[in-house]
């Protein structure tokens, strides 16, 4: 029990370090590295941001996702994308994968790693590739995420760097029927020379949690949260939701 509180209070220090020192898209999510073998899921995601030029955006995807493995997760998934004084439109295709490295709960912290493979309806952007290892622990009813991630573009006929992004996620575990917490997104920049710190993307705020069961293996889980830019590179605000239907 030592270890375990010791390994959380040292990974929740580690959150905050990270994502202090560190935009994602307005419906980006918290990824977790646990599997459940045999599930299927329809997943929706939407988010919208008020940007500090007074300029609003907003982002849909729709996926489907399931288990081959026991240790592998993998969705596929179409994004939608409104950018400030457009119409929605196709913005990108995109394949995720999820690893679970270790057990749930034999550890203090369970591991996964992330890779998703992105082909943006812009080929002059290739391809985009998101990867990097994800934490997760608890103590207590309170459980902690933490999320590392390098995001580069092969391919391109464009210059992108490849930034370093940090996901955190704090729940509290009282009743699956709804659970209260917070998350934070954010992105130093170039992962190999970070940008100033008034330059540097992050965003935070209070988030809700909730799952209903509709039989023995359907339920519909969902996370919401109303997120605060605080930097001058971050929109102001963003309101983000995912929902998704398990079978």
């Amino acid at each position: 029990m030592f270890k375990k509180k010791t390994a959380a209070t040292a990974l929740a220090w580690l959150c905050m370090l990270a994502c202090v020192s560190v935009v994602a898209g307005p419906n980006d999510y918290i990824r977790t590295p646990t599997v459940e073998y045999g599930e299927r899921e329809i997943d929706l995601k939407m988010g919208g941001q008020r940007n500090r030029d007074g300029t609003s955006a907003s982002a849909t995807s729709l996926g489907y996702g399931f288990t081959p493995q026991t240790w592998w997760f993998t969705e596929f998934y179409v994004k939608y994308a409104k950018p400030p004084g457009e119409s929605q439109a196709l913005d990108a295709w995109e394949w995720e994968n999820k690893v679970q490295l270790t057990e749930t709960g034999k550890y203090p912290v369970d591991m996964g790693f992330l890779l998703e493979i992105e082909r943006p309806q812009n080929r002059s952007e290739g391809y985009e590739l998101t990867y990097g290892p994800m934490f997760q622990t608890e103590w207590g009813k309170v459980q902690g995420n933490l999320n590392i991630f390098v995001q580069k573009h092969v391919r391109a006929t464009e210059t992108f760097d490849s930034e370093l992004h940090c996901q955190m996620q704090i729940k509290y575990r009282d009743s699956a029927k709804l659970e209260w917490g917070a998350q934070a997104f954010g992105n130093v920049g170039q992962w190999d020379h970070w940008s100033p710190a008034s330059k540097r993307e992050f965003k935070v705020g209070p988030a809700l949690f909730g799952k209903n069961k509709m039989g023995t293996h359907e339920a519909i889980t969902w996370n919401a949260a109303v997120l605060v830019g605080t930097t001058q590179a971050t929109p102001n605000t963003t309101l983000r939701l995912q929902t998704e239907y398990e079978f």
